[in-house]
C-alpha cells in the first residue's frame, strides 16, 4: 500500500480511538475518497486486530468483546439510539401491558410514554425505574410500574437472575422490547452474558409481540449467548436497513423492519 494509504489508515484508527466508532459516509467524507476504498481499508484494518466492522462502518475491537458498563453504554451510538426508542415508544398503544429490557437504547422509549394512557410497564433497569417515578410524581405518566424482582447486577444498574425469571413468569404482556447485542441473520439476536440473554427469552415467551431494538454497531455481529433466532421475532427496530443480503430471509420469516427517522 502507498504511503497515503497507510496514513488514511491511521487516521482512521485515530478517530476510532477518539470516537469509539467510526461509519462510512464520514470517513469517505474525511478521507476524500470512494466507499470502495474506505470497505478495502477497514477489511486491512480488521485483518490486522485493530478494529472490528459493523455494518456501515467499523467500532473499536474492545468494545466488541464485553458488555460496557453502563455509564460508559450512555454515551455510544446516542443519537442512533434516540431515534430507535422513539419509533419503539410509537408502537406502544394505550392500555397495552409492556416489558422492557435494560439498555440505554430502551431508555430512549420513556420520555415518549408520557403520552400515552393506562399503561403497565413492566421494568429491570433501575434508572428507567428512577425515570417513570419521578413522571408519575410529576403527574406526567398515566400507568402502572412494575419492577421486576431479582438480583441486582450493580455494573449494570438492572435485576436479574433467576428470580427475576420467576418473577416474569406470572405476567403476560402485550409487547415485549428486547435489546440486542448482537444481531445476525443467521445466529440470530445474541447477548453478551446469558443471565441476561435467558431473562429476554422469558419476556418473548410471556408477550404477544416482540420487538428486537439494534443500532448499526449490532448489525452482522454476533455475541456469547443466543436469545432468539429470527422466526421468534416480530419485529426489529434500527438506525438503518437491514443488509440486501438479508431481506429474503426476513421476508421468510415475517420479520418486519422498520428504519428509525
Amino acid at each position: 500500500m502507498s504511503l497515503a494509504g497507510e496514513e488514511r489508515k491511521q487516521i482512521i484508527i485515530n478517530m476510532l480511538q477518539l470516537k469509539g466508532k467510526v461509519r462510512t459516509p464520514e470517513l469517505v467524507q474525511a478521507l476524500d475518497v470512494s466507499s470502495e476504498t474506505i470497505r478495502r481499508y477497514l477489511e486491512e484494518l480488521e485483518n490486522e486486530l485493530k478494529l472490528k466492522r459493523v455494518y456501515g462502518g467499523a467500532v473499536k475491537i474492545n468494545v466488541e468483546r464485553e458488555e460496557p458498563a453502563y455509564v460508559r453504554r450512555e454515551v455510544l451510538q446516542a443519537e442512533e439510539k434516540r431515534r430507535i426508542g422513539r419509533a419503539a415508544a410509537s408502537l406502544i398503544q394505550d392500555k397495552d401491558v409492556v416489558v422492557i429490557d435494560d439498555g440505554t437504547t430502551t431508555l430512549q422509549m420513556i420520555d415518549s410514554l408520557v403520552l400515552k394512557k393506562q399503561l403497565t410497564v413492566l421494568v429491570t433497569s433501575v434508572y428507567t425505574l428512577n425515570l417513570l417515578i419521578g413522571y408519575k410524581n410529576r403527574n406526567i405518566f398515566d400507568g402502572e410500574i412494575v419492577l421486576i424482582g431479582g438480583r441486582i447486577n450493580t455494573k449494570h444498574y438492572r435485576t436479574s437472575g433467576t428470580l427475576a425469571m420467576e418473577f416474569m413468569s406470572n405476567f403476560n404482556v402485550d409487547k415485549a422490547f428486547v435489546v440486542a447485542d448482537g444481531l445476525q441473520i443467521d445466529s440470530g439476536v445474541t447477548s453478551y452474558e446469558d443471565e441476561r440473554g435467558v431473562l429476554a427469552r422469558t419476556f418473548m415467551k410471556q408477550a404477544k409481540q416482540t420487538i428486537v431494538l439494534a443500532d448499526y454497531t449490532k448489525i452482522g455481529t454476533s455475541h456469547y449467548y443466543k436469545i432468539a433466532d429470527f422466526k421468534e421475532i416480530d419485529m426489529v427496530i434500527s438506525d438503518v436497513a437491514p443488509p440486501n443480503a438479508w431481506q429474503a430471509k426476513l421476508d421468510d420469516r415475517d420479520v418486519h423492519w422498520i428504519v428509525a427517522e
